[in-house]
């Protein structure tokens, strides 16, 4: 019995090491082509020297709101990618706290200049601004990547890379929302969508139009359409509010309409604006309030119970993704390469999840 049992296992070993050289049989040493991959690995001899000739790449990322902490993972994450490659990036961007497209236009115009930058990235917020930037990088043979916000008409759209979420994920919080109202039993009121088409900014106003498709779509589905007024102002991109004094203006708003029971706001201004007034009015856990971002005052609100949902862009990745485009560019000549960041949806049930290694 024991010379059966050691036949069997001296059996077993043969076959494990028999499994074992024929799977490393199939490894690969070199490309087809004849190149070894060790030496295609590496990075090629005249980056570090790229444009400013200085032994070091130097990148920008220019944003339009550094005042209010949704940027900072951004900032992270591009660090994060610099130190990566042994690349220096400098963190720029206007000290409001709200959307200042104008104040980022004149920092990209003043770094450009810099003899040491070797690549911008930059938010495009405003639409059909950014053409004389590209220009005069173009001119200087300064690559340029954009972030965050989407200028789909920038001049060579189709060469420039873009990291960000599409404003369609916004659909995601509105699709929530009608969810949150059918879970509540509501049978009827207001939904409304405030926002500040005075900001320029084309990206939100994208996201309250998908916000508002998805709403509509979902009572429609679900055949309570005509019990709800469903608010996103004129034009569908959002009832006009201050974005100077947001709380008061969604305050005044909820109490013009009397009969509120969800609402979504789109950005980092008119979000925290939206929980402060859902406190304020004492309509805490009374109404379906979904935002965007996920800064530290979104996440005490939905902890609190004073927004239902936000939504995050994984931020980190705009910051991260496009100083990697802009090196493998110079490096590898390889092309404009998007990356759509997606939607993350927390509630109070997920809220502590968030935020860990410098990501909201």
């Amino acid at each position: 019995m024991r010379k059966l049992v050691a036949i069997a296992a001296a059996g077993a070993a043969a076959s494990l090491m028999a499994g074992g050289a024929f799977a490393q049989s199939g490894s690969v040493g070199q490309a087809v082509g004849g190149y070894s991959f060790e030496d295609a690995a590496k990075e090629a001899p005249g980056t570090k020297n790229f444009h400013s000739n200085d032994g070091v790449l130097t990148f920008a990322i220019v944003t339009h709101t550094a005042g209010n902490g949704f940027f900072d993972p951004v900032y992270a994450g591009a660090l994060t990618a610099a130190n990566m490659i042994g690349a220096k990036v400098l963190l720029l961007g206007s000290e409001s706290p709200v959307d200042d497209p104008a104040r980022a236009i004149e920092i990209t115009n003043q770094i450009l200049q810099d003899p040491n930058l070797d690549g911008l990235i930059m938010t495009t917020p405003q639409v059909g601004a950014y053409d004389d930037i590209v220009k005069t990088a173009e001119e200087l043979g300064i690559p340029i990547a954009t972030t965050n916000s989407y200028d789909p008409n920038i001049l060579h759209r189709n060469s420039i890379s873009h990291t960000g979420q599409d404003a369609s994920a916004a659909a995601i919080a509105g699709e929530a929302l009608v969810q949150c109202l059918l879970d509540k039993g509501v049978e009827g009121g207001s939904i409304v969508l405030p926002n500040s088409t005075a900001m320029g900014n084309i990206e939100v106003n994208n996201r309250v139009s998908s916000a508002y498709a998805a709403i509509v779509a979902g009572l429609q589905a679900a055949g309570k359409l005509d019990a709800f007024t469903v608010d996103a102002g004129p034009e569908g991109v959002g009832v006009d509010a201050d974005p100077n004094d947001p709380v008061n203006a969604i305050v005044n708003l909820f109490e013009s309409r009397g009969d509120v029971v969800g609402a979504f706001a789109g950005n980092n201004v008119f979000t925290p604006a939206l929980a402060q007034a859902v406190a304020q009015t004492g309509m805490t856990g009374k109404i379906c309030a979904y935002g965007f971002d996920l800064g530290p005052a979104q996440q005490e609100a939905l902890k609190a119970g004073n927004l239902t949902g936000a939504l995050g862009q994984q931020p980190f990745l705009q910051g991260f993704w496009p100083v990697m485009q802009l090196y493998l560019q110079i490096d590898r000549g390889i092309s404009a390469a998007n990356l759509d960041t997606r939607a993350q949806l927390v509630t109070q049930d997920n809220v502590a999840d968030v935020g860990k290694r410098f990501e909201n």
